[in-house]
């Protein structure tokens, strides 16, 4: 069976040369899957891996628009459909000068099994494109996303695909995108997720994928008999997922002492109350200022400003017993995963995607921490996006405890999911061979159901 992972990969790679994010990821899953194949040769001879590899519909395009200055500027825009076997495609947008096809084939693919834990009918999908939102003013992120949206919208639809936000895409960006769309199809529908409240939106969808990866390690912490109470915690980034990880953790007792930018990290011995979070979401959500400025507010913290051409974060290395890595794509390298263990950090819950590199993620199952792989640990925002889609279809609201409660208990199925499928498949306690079975068999069921197509 090793030789069919080697000769998929070659494939993978031959088919799509210069996209290492998605080779990474496909190699993840396809190592796991191995001992599903095993037992399920029929999933073998009907390529399902094959296909749930290769998108069904790759779309790409321009998007100019002009600045303030009255400058044409010209963009690519993405939206990556992977599967939509269990459900239409469903999965955010990104905009950030680091997009391109094979960082989003990765999410998108990543999303179809994430998807599927949810318990949710959602199939998987990805989008964005290369535009920086940070230094626009507010009438460029606008021209911007509605010259984005004149194109996408030929593509998406309620029961057809339904993208949602990502980085760089929040409540300002998701509202822009929105209302273009609404303009131009005159309709009123739940094509977009992380909408405003006032018109659409879901309680608890914000603060979805950050709460979602706490409960996620809550409940890995629970097969010890442990709970957050108490644990020192590091962070990583400091926006929508990194601010409400913290927020949940510190309502569980537990102590966060590192938030991060692209431009470096504070460290903060004292841990942060509410009060200091309050400041963070202000100067990232409002004043769309550098997290340098928390240690110049408060003199409990310290500022290490990152080298590029460093090894390593040396946000890893301090000590503490939990992790939660929810900036970007592998932000945690070999090096950094040793320095974690050597700090004693035995719990790491992914609120990023696929934050951890190939061997890092070996040197935790090695050492068999309670290690949550992003597919399953920040499945908590999407699961919420689907809740979105459920109140839209019904145009209804749920409360917010309503919400939450839905959130945490989907959050507990992903795990028991996790857990049950590691142990059923003989790896008991591997939370990623839990995830990547668990999330596969389900869409592999529905594609042998559905035919050739």
């Amino acid at each position: 069976m090793s030789d069919y992972v080697k000769s998929l990969m070659a494939e993978v790679k031959a088919k799509n040369p210069s996209e290492p994010e998605f080779h990474q990821a496909v190699h993840e899953v396809a190592e796991s899957l191995v001992l599903v194949l095993e037992k399920h040769p029929e999933y073998r001879a009907a390529k399902i891996l094959e296909r749930i590899i290769e998108p069904e519909r790759v779309i790409m395009f321009r998007v100019p628009w002009t600045n303030d200055q009255g400058d044409v500027q010209v963009n690519r825009g993405f939206r990556i459909e992977m599967n939509s076997s269990i459900g239409p495609y469903k999965g955010g947008l990104r905009f950030h000068p680091s997009v391109n096809l094979g960082i989003l084939k990765f999410l998108a693919f990543e999303q179809v099994f994430k998807n599927s834990l949810t318990t949710l009918p959602m199939g998987g999908g990805k989008g964005g494109s290369d535009f920086d939102p940070k230094g626009k003013s507010d009438a460029e992120v606008m021209r911007f996303c509605q010259a984005f949206m004149t194109e996408l919208q030929r593509h998406i639809g309620p029961n057809t695909d339904v993208p949602a936000g990502d980085i760089g895409v929040g409540g300002r960006e998701i509202g822009f995108l929105f209302g273009q769309y609404k303009k131009i199809r005159n309709e009123f529908t739940g094509v977009l997720t992380g909408k405003g409240i006032n018109w659409g939106g879901s309680l608890i969808r914000p603060e979805a994928t950050g709460y979602g990866a706490v409960y996620f390690a809550a409940e890995m912490l629970a097969t010890k008999n442990q709970t957050l109470e108490g644990k020192r915690c590091l962070v990583s980034g400091s926006g929508n997922v990194a601010q409400y990880t913290t927020e949940k953790i510190i309502q569980l007792g537990g102590k966060v002492v590192t938030l991060s930018d692209s431009a470096g990290y504070i460290y903060d011995e004292e841990g942060m109350d509410l009060e200091k979070l309050q400041f963070v979401m202000n100067l990232k959500n409002v004043r769309r200022g550098r997290i340098k400025e928390y240690a110049e507010k408060y003199p409990s913290a310290v500022y290490t400003k990152l080298d590029p051409s460093d090894k390593n974060n040396p946000l890893w290395n301090h000590k503490a017993d939990c992790a939660f890595p929810s900036a970007t794509q592998n932000e945690i390298n070999e090096k950094d995963a040793q320095n974690l263990l050597n700090n004693g950090v035995y719990v790491v819950s992914e609120g990023a995607n696929m934050p951890t590199t190939i061997d890092g993620v070996n040197l935790f199952l090695d050492k068999k921490i309670l290690y949550g792989p992003g597919k399953a640990a920040n499945a908590g925002g999407v699961s919420v996006s689907g809740l979105e889609m459920a109140q839209n279809s019904m145009r209804y609201s749920w409360t917010r405890e309503e919400v939450d409660n839905r959130l945490h208990m989907i959050m507990k199925s992903i795990h028991k999911t996790c857990v049950d499928t590691a142990e059923k498949y003989g790896t008991p306690g591997n939370y990623v061979n839990g995830a990547n079975i668990g999330g596969f068999v389900k869409v592999a069921d529905a594609m042998m159901d559905l035919g050739v197509v």
